[in-house]
């Protein structure tokens, strides 16, 4: 497995993590449907398409919101390029999310 979003972010919000009880547990943390993609745990490798993830300590809104943020994001720019054609995007998570 490669490197998920909270542990390239530090956010503290899987499982466990040291911020998980004050600010709850990420749902990209808990997204067993993409489980896999991009070689990540759960949606720790397609956090940007998972509604109310953490960025800048700040619980972000849908993904329509917060799309932009996302596409300048050193980890999701870190992904894409990982994965070169194995990369799985936005609109294929989508399909497995259902949402």
């Amino acid at each position: 497995m490669r490197t998920n979003c909270w542990d390239a972010k530090r956010c503290g919000r899987q499982p466990g993590g040291n911020k998980a009880k004050e600010l709850g547990i990420c749902p990209a943390a808990i997204e067993s449907r993409v489980d896999g993609i991009n070689g990540g745990v759960n949606g720790g490798r397609a956090c940007w398409a998972i509604n109310k993830t953490l960025c800048d300590n700040k619980v972000q809104g849908s993904f329509s919101t917060k799309l932009k943020r996302c596409l300048q994001c050193e980890f999701y720019s870190t992904v894409w390029k990982e994965e070169g054609d194995n990369y799985l995007g936005t609109r294929k998570i989508f399909c497995l999310l259902g949402d």
